[in-house]
């Protein structure tokens, strides 16, 4: 199934991101082999220089290790992992702040919003 990507920026950044996340939340563990790119390209319904672009953007952040015998791998540095999934979060709750502020929500009344919101389940059903 392709990834939805958006014209809003570059795709190869959207992947950056999407396979980050991917790293951050465990599908991609530390010392994981990492599929390769013409697999990534595939299943995301890319080109495969794309995909290389955002591989080796990933590289450069340290979050994949190339080796010429054993192919990428996810980085074993777990503490790199934490800082980026933490950074990640971080992002996201400004995101949101600044939703809920452009709403008209001050401090408290987001604090109680969060509190009575009914989150879905795993299956996405709302109780």
């Amino acid at each position: 199934m392709p990834w939805n990507m958006s014209s809003e920026r570059p795709i190869y950044l959207q992947l950056v991101d999407r396979i980050k996340r991917q790293i951050a939340s465990g599908k991609y563990s530390p010392g994981d082999r990492f599929p390769s790119v013409r697999d990534l390209a595939l299943e995301a319904a890319v080109n495969p220089n794309t995909m290389q672009r955002a591989l080796s953007a990933l590289e450069a952040d340290g979050l994949l290790i190339t080796s010429r015998t054993a192919g990428r791998t996810v980085t074993t540095e777990e503490v790199l992992i934490q800082t980026m999934k933490e950074q990640i979060a971080t992002e996201e709750y400004e995101r949101f702040y600044r939703s809920m502020k452009e709403l008209g929500y001050d401090d408290d009344g987001i604090q109680e919003f969060i509190k009575g919101v009914k989150l879905p389940d795993e299956k996405g059903e709302k109780p």
